[in-house]
């Protein structure tokens, strides 16, 4: 039930038909009685920063969750930003300080990271490779690397991303070994796509999976369907997989703490979660 003391949580992307957060917050929220609600707001970028500032002239406006393709560019309309966000170069959640300022967290590499490792990958010491080098790889690329990974490979179409968050992560983790420009997913621990690649019909898959070694463990961030064609060919590969909406239940914890939500497991969170693809 909507009424005048409904908060409002912004959940600016676009386009807007994948999103699977409102299927998860909504019905915990109603689950244990917090009057408020996830609304997806689809949101160009040619229009995005008077977006962003227009919603936050809401006065029951409690946050905002930021997608694809707006984590990069919102960073720069923020007043204050955590360290994961100066790493990653981008920021998937924003909420307004009581002096009117905005400041920004990202949690997508902290929920990557949660949730590969609760399905039982070691991640200290691991080689990873990570495709796609915009806000949600950056920030999965700064999580594995906060989590002990010894080698990370990033690739990009646009070479310039890749190489500039290997030198973000060459400043903040000297002893990791970084490297761009090879999509060649052979003899890695963890192969993620990080890229938009399947979110469409017909996409190209984005590595060569029959170069995946069938012990590694494969990690997907698309959500338009559970099992994505490159999940598909992975899992007939014989390898372990974790699907996009598992990075979203891991982070949604982090999220609801960030904005002042009473706690939540993954679990409870899960319980009540109405997904849909």
């Amino acid at each position: 039930m909507i009424d005048g003391k409904t908060e409002l949580i912004a959940h600016l992307g676009w386009p807007t038909h994948a999103f699977k957060a409102p299927m998860i917050y909504n019905p915990y929220f109603e689950a244990v009685g917090v009057n408020a609600v996830v609304v997806p707001m689809g949101c160009p970028p040619e229009s995005f920063p008077q977006v962003l500032l227009g919603v936050f002239a809401l006065q029951n406006v409690r946050g905002a969750l930021i997608t694809m393709p707006h984590k990069v560019s919102v960073v720069e309309l923020l007043d204050e930003v955590t360290p994961t966000v100066k790493v990653a170069g981008s920021c998937n959640a924003v909420k307004r300080l009581p002096d009117g300022r905005l400041a920004g967290d990202m949690f997508d590499g902290e929920g990557f990271v949660r949730g590969v490792e609760r399905k039982g990958l070691r991640l200290q010491g691991a080689s990873a490779l990570v495709v796609g080098s915009g806000g949600v790889g950056s920030a999965i690329a700064a999580s594995l690397a906060a989590a002990g990974a010894a080698t990370l490979a990033l690739v990009d179409v646009n070479e310039a991303s890749a190489e500039a968050l290997a030198q973000r992560l060459r400043r903040e983790y000297p002893a990791l070994a970084v490297r761009t420009g090879s999509r060649d997913p052979a003899a890695f621990d963890l192969v993620v796509n990080a890229t938009p690649l399947g979110m469409q019909a017909g996409d190209p898959l984005p590595v060569d999976v029959a170069r995946i070694d069938p012990r590694s463990f494969v990690g997907e961030v698309v959500m338009k369907n559970e099992i994505t064609p490159f999940l598909a060919a992975a899992q007939a590969r014989g390898c372990r997989v974790q699907v996009g909406t598992d990075m979203l239940f891991e982070m949604i914890p982090a999220y609801l703490e960030f904005f002042g939500f009473p706690p939540a497991t993954p679990e409870t969170l899960r319980s009540h979660a109405r997904i849909a693809y």
